[in-house]
């Protein structure tokens, strides 16, 4: 490439940074010793051929998130299946059944196996098969790889090796871990967004070494080579060790050189670098763990049923067997006309113990009917169309991206319901990545009328919660007089809140300017000038103009500037200086250009500001501050950081405007918006030189006392201040994020943010989306300081954090505010030793007693270990949400995993394209496929059990002959067609509220988190009914049908009509059953109800149709047999109703006694309450609310509280005023 790309880049950043461009000086560079393990790494730089060989070939750079691979998927999905332990019951019945001792044929045994198997492992492949296109489409991106003599072209990321030189463009990921050799600017410096990586928004600052400067252009690695030995692959993000061998040279690396996969090239045009780490070797691979298989909560309880069943089975297969033996023993020899002198061996008396054997295995496959075999397919097609309805979910489907709510596997859908505690991320995942200059205070005065996304939503939340005060305020005791002072409270209340909803309206008067949402005619269109103040604000402007480390880029069509900068807050201050008649326009390496509109008639002046020095922001100063020389030749230090800095370093004539400023800055922090301190202070001449003199030796200084040397001499500085202002910008939240979180906590989900930002900037965010507030109070958990890591021993720090949990502990403990809430607040390096085995309990004891938890600076391997501590800690269920890969791990760690659209996608079990979404997801869908799911397995055991017990007691009338009192049709037809279809239409469209009663209920979302329809009172209650159902159906139908007349002629019933009126008992009781079940009709539910009752008699019809050789004893046995009997017809009726007569008393007396919260709510439906009686209806919404102490409600009832307060304050005051 020509050197003429580079002209645009001129800017030597190394020359103007202090901290970040700073370069060791070569004598400094001695190379890292790299011995024993953990260091065998070695690279050869664009030499393919050398890494083609074996021993030097390493991984290749393409990725995979599947959970099977061609070769595995076969063994690894048997696998699966037969961890059921239904599926191993049935096999062992299959392959048993080939033998002469089986009461049923092969081919009955065998068929429904592999359908149900076959069907489970097509749905497996089905899903995976998506994971697996999401890898394609990543490794088939395209990188421009150098191909040889200086030639570079496209290839897919797949086909990159180790060694190769790949040219990555602006905005373009990194396809593998990289080792910077150049870049567009001239000293090798290029900015990297690592936000996939950590979480951070700001933009890092990497360098090239200078030995491979010269190496900027395509034709420049026709020859290059050179050698890297370095550490082997390992998760650390932030620490790399190495050595570039080159030019017979050998230079040491460090992060600061390398350019990590998935991270993304932003403010550069392009760089050259060479690949170190490929594929599952990156650093982001390395922190992901691979796909685990997951179970729900409740197929994992259904194990433990089934184990039940097995228990029960293998008991009546005793009695049975026992049966048999005595029956063979004692009584057979005696029956002549079972010719016993030519009897087959499993009935022969002389081998009873044979015969037993025999019998007991018959038996085992006789009452195999009480496992149910297609419970597990019915359940796989019930959850397929159930996630068929989340993707086709039109209110969580986001038009701005077109993109839809996706059930990646539907193996989790009823865990949905019982997620107890929710991790998420907060980078991309609670906030969009955008910043809004929304507020500021200059001189005092506070400007900016617009409102925050949390002062509006709380301000909606407030206005209508302070209605249903009322009534309980009018309990308050007090004097008549006393009413004045509340209604003036409420009067300000309501002015208040009215200002803040009003002021909404605004914002669409004025187009939309991204990143700039303030509004306030003070300040705007040049009025500002004509303010008391106007010097003030003048220099205030100057500084968010001037201040920064931004390139201008000039559209020159519509002659503005658009900006790249570090942060989103620095891009917003100059969007808004913009706006407010000051725009930065050019950047020189020496000078700022700045065009500044300084009065209302528009005329705009050029002005440049020479840069004499930059004393850029970091973490650990928190603040940023240039020095410039202006036109008039002064010297002034204009500085901004966080306003605990700034205001420790203002002079005793700079603190002017320092009561009003923190008294706003309380304010802008209390609605959740993020804010900085403005200040500045002029220099003289000698002043400044002397210092520069000191900086500049500093800077020049050899060894590693430099560091700490520059930063003393820049604190010399950043002393004695002139406070001017500070802004509040607002770290715009995605759309909704404050009513979901408030929502979910409503509903009684605790939230844990993990993220990789710092803390300061966690903290802003827990304040913007209501998961901190003012008033509650944080537990920080901290390592003192980085020299007393180093300093002290491990063991030394771990007392030290085992300490601060302790005493938090007793804290909390002593607390006597029931109101009082808790946020633990606590950082990376600090959660290293937390996670530690002999320190984890205690740490997650306090986290759990905490009302909000956030952990900053942890990498994506922590994250994952707190996922794990949480799930196994706690034994609930957990969901972790995250955007980036550096997320995958705890999405993966995790109960469920939960994706925003972002590359952690590939290993997600749900993905939804906004976190608002994940509101429906939980307390819509969640809730209604917990208890479809569970009231559907509940049904399907009852109904088995109702029809398996039925063949054992006619087992037993029969002399423990092995005989079945069903024909063989009708035992294969019950589970697959004559009841399948409703207890499908249960699993998929059972409500037992609409959607919008859900959202309007949250607390309704505990019943799954409590499991209240899947514990074992409920699950034995129904295995009960169906005992009860069983005996009612047997032998109600035996008494009547014993020495009755049947028909015309006077004969009794044969086996065959006891048999078949028998199995239309069962067929009409166990779907009336599950009609009574039904809270929500549709026509879908009717027509499989009591189109499987039709049916069962369309098929007896046709069946007896055929031949007596196929129907053999069915022979015309509805026309001529069971139709023209009235007792068949009156015994299906009685039995019918006695089965379900006491579930029917049961609910009646639940509903009318101690009724359930979706009862009431039901009912309040029914008879239309919520429309005559808005009302009442508001007053069960408001104890529809899980107690909660984050979001909204909890600030509204915080207020509240403190208007309460405030009004007894005062009647109290009148109360002793009074008798004066």
């Amino acid at each position: 490439m020509a050197r003429g790309r580079r002209i645009r880049a001129r800017l030597r950043w190394s020359n103007l940074y202090t901290f970040g461009c700073l370069r060791p000086n070569i004598s400094e560079e001695v190379p890292h010793p790299l011995q024993g393990p953990g260091y065998s790494r070695t690279v050869y730089c664009n030499q393919p051929q050398v890494h083609e060989r074996r021993s030097l070939f390493y991984c290749k750079n393409n990725i995979s998130t599947t959970k099977y691979n061609a070769i595995m998927f076969f063994p690894k999905a048997l696998f699966e299946q037969f961890r059921r332990v239904a599926n191993i019951y049935f096999l062992l019945a299959a392959c048993l059944s080939a033998s002469p001792i089986s009461p049923f044929s092969a081919l009955s045994m065998i068929a429904p196996l592999v359908f149900v198997v076959g069907l489970s492992m097509a749905k497996e492949a089905l899903e995976d098969s998506r994971r697996f296109l999401q890898d394609v489409k990543v490794n088939r991106r395209k990188a421009s790889l150098h191909r040889g003599n200086g030639v570079f072209g496209l290839r897919s990321w797949q086909k990159i090796m180790v060694g190769d030189i790949v040219k990555v463009e602006k905005d373009q990921f990194f396809p593998a871990d990289l080792l910077l050799l150049s870049s567009s600017y001239e000293d090798g410096i290029c900015y990297v967004e690592t936000m996939n990586l950590d979480g951070e928004t700001n933009l890092k600052l990497k360098r090239s070494l200078e030995a491979t400067l010269s190496l900027d252009n395509d034709g420049a690695f026709k020859d290059f080579t050179g050698t890297i030995r370095c550490e082997d692959p390992n998760p650390n993000l932030y620490t790399f060790v190495g050595n570039f061998e080159y030019d017979r040279q050998v230079y040491p690396l460090d992060p600061g050189h390398i350019l990590l996969r998935d991270s993304k090239l932003r403010n550069t045009e392009y760089v050259y670098g060479v690949v170190i780490f490929t594929g599952h070797d990156s650093k982001v691979m390395q922190n992901s763990t691979k796909s685990p298989s997951k179970r729900s909560t409740i197929e994992k309880k259904m194990d433990h049923i089934i184990y039940t069943l097995f228990t029960v089975l293998i008991l009546i297969s005793f009695i049975s067997s026992i049966g048999f033996v005595v029956k063979t023993k004692y009584q057979a020899p005696d029956w002549w006309y079972l010719r016993p002198d030519d009897i087959e061996y499993q009935y022969d008396p002389r081998k009873i113990g044979l015969a037993g054997m025999s019998h007991l295995i018959t038996a085992l496959i006789l009452y195999g009917y009480l496992i149910p075999i297609s419970l597990y397919v019915s359940i796989e097609i019930v959850k397929v169309l159930q996630a068929t309805f989340i993707n086709q979910d039109l209110q969580m489907y986001d038009e701005d991206t077109g993109t839809p709510a996706e059930a990646r596997t539907s193996n989790l859908n009823e865990e949905l319901g019982q997620v107890d505690t929710i991790l998420s991320d907060k980078t991309g995942t609670l906030t969009c990545n955008q910043m809004d200059f929304l507020k500021c205070s200059i001189a005092g005065t506070s400007y900016g009328v617009r409102s925050s996304e949390v002062e509006l939503a709380a301000a909606k939340q407030m206005a209508s919660d302070l209605d249903e005060e009322d009534s309980d305020l009018s309990n308050f005791p007090m004097q008549k007089k006393g009413n004045a002072p509340w209604e003036n409270v409420r009067r300000d209340e309501e002015i208040e809140l009215e200002t803040v909803v009003t002021s909404k309206g605004g914002e669409d008067q004025r187009p939309s300017i991204k990143g700039f949402g303030f509004a306030d005619s003070r300040l705007m269109d040049g009025n500002w000038s004509k303010d008391p103040n106007a010097a003030v604000i003048l220099l205030f402007f100057r500084i968010l103009a001037v201040c920064h480390t931004a390139i201008p880029e000039l559209n020159e069509e519509s002659d503005s500037c658009t900006y790249e900068a570090e942060s989103p807050d620095e891009g917003a201050f100059l969007v808004a200086a913009r706006e407010f008649g000051f725009e930065f326009y050019r950047r020189t390496q020496s000078t700022v250009v700045v065009r500044e509109r300084l009065s209302a008639s528009g005329q705009v002046v050029e002005r440049e500001y020479k840069i004499l020095n930059l004393l850029e922001f970091t973490s650990k100063r928190k603040r940023m501050s240039v020095i410039v020389r202006d036109e008039e030749g002064n010297i002034i230090l204009l500085c901004k950081g966080a306003d605990s800095i700034i205001f420790d370093r203002l002079s005793k004539n700079g603190k002017k405007y320092l009561d009003a400023t923190s008294r706003h800055l309380n304010e802008y922090g209390e609605v959740g918006l993020r804010t900085l301190a403005l200040a500045y202070r002029n220099l003289d001449e000698q002043e400044y030189s002397d210092w520069n003199d000191e900086f500049q030796k500093a800077k020049t200084t050899v060894g590693p006392v430099r560091d700490a040397m520059l930063e003393k001499v820049s604190d010399s500085m950043e002393r004695e201040l002139i406070l001017v202002g500070a802004t509040a910008v607002e770290d715009k939240l995605q759309k909704g994020v404050p009513q979901c979180i408030d929502k979910l906590a409503q509903a009684g989900l605790k939230i844990w943010v993990l993220t990789g930002d710092k803390m300061e900037t966690a903290i802003n965010i827990g304040f913007s989306c209501s998961l901190l507030r003012q008033g509650m109070k944080q537990i920080c958990i901290s390592t003192a300081n980085s020299d007393s890591v180093i300093n002290d021993g491990k063991e030394v720090i771990k007392d030290n954090i085992l300490t601060q949990i302790t005493n938090a502990s007793q804290l909390m403990k002593l607390e006597k505010d029931p109101h009082a809430a808790f946020a633990l607040i606590i950082d990376g390096k600090t959660l290293t030793y937390a996670l530690e085995d002999d320190v984890k309990h205690q740490f997650l004891a306090l986290a759990v007693e905490c009302a909000s938890v956030i952990c900053c600076r942890v990498s994506p391997k922590q994250k994952a270990l707190v996922t794990r501590l949480v799930k196994e800690g706690t034994g609930k269920t957990t969901l972790a949400i995250g955007d980036g890969a550096n997320d995958v791990g705890m999405i993966q760690e995790a109960d469920i995993g939960v994706g925003i659209s972002g590359v952690e996608v590939m290993a997600s079990d749900f993905s939804i394209a906004q976190f608002r979404f994940l509101e429906r997801l939980l307390v819509v869908h969640g809730h209604w496929c917990y208890k479809r799911i569970a009231q559907m397995i509940c049904y399907f055991f009852y109904k088995n059990i109702a029809f398996g017990l039925t063949i054992f007691y006619f087992e037993a009338f029969a002399g423990f002959s092995g005989q079945s009192v069903y024909d063989d049709w009708y035992m294969i037809l019950f589970n697959v067609v004559l009841t399948s279809l409703p207890v499908i239409s249960l699993g998929v469209f059972e409500q037992d509220v609409p959607s919008e009663v859900c959202l309007q209920f949250p607390a309704l979302y505990q019943q799954g988190p409590k499991n209240l329809f899947f514990d074992w009172y409920r699950i034995l209650g129904w295995m009960g009914n169906g005992l009860y159902s069983s005996l009612v159906i047997f032998f109600l139908v035996i008494i009547i049908f014993y020495d009755q007349a049947f028909r015309l002629n006077g004969q009794t019933a044969d086996m065959a009509a006891v048999g078949t009126t028998m199995f239309t008992s069962i067929i009409w009781a166990v779907n009336c059953q599950i009609a009574l079940t039904m809270s929500h009709f549709t026509w879908i539910q009717h027509l499989f109800v009591w189109g499987s009752i039709a049916s069962w008699y369309l098929f007896l019809l046709l069946y007896g149709m055929l031949s007596p050789v196929y129907s053999k004893t069915a022979y015309q046995i509805l026309v001529e047999v069971l139709a023209p009997a009235p007792i068949y017809w009156a015994a299906t009726i009685l039995v019918t109703v006695t089965c379900n007569l006491p579930y029917l008393a049961h609910i009646s007396f639940q509903r009318c006694f101690n009724p359930m919260d979706h009862h009431i709510i039901q009912e309040i439906k029914y008879y239309k309450k919520d429309i005559e009686d808005q009302h009442m209806w508001t007053r069960e919404r408001s104890k529809a609310r899980q107690e909660t102490k984050i979001g909204f409600t909890a600030r509204v009832e915080a207020k509240i509280r403190q208007l309460k307060g405030r009004l007894q304050k005062k009647q109290s005051i009148t109360g002793i005023l009074s008798p004066l």
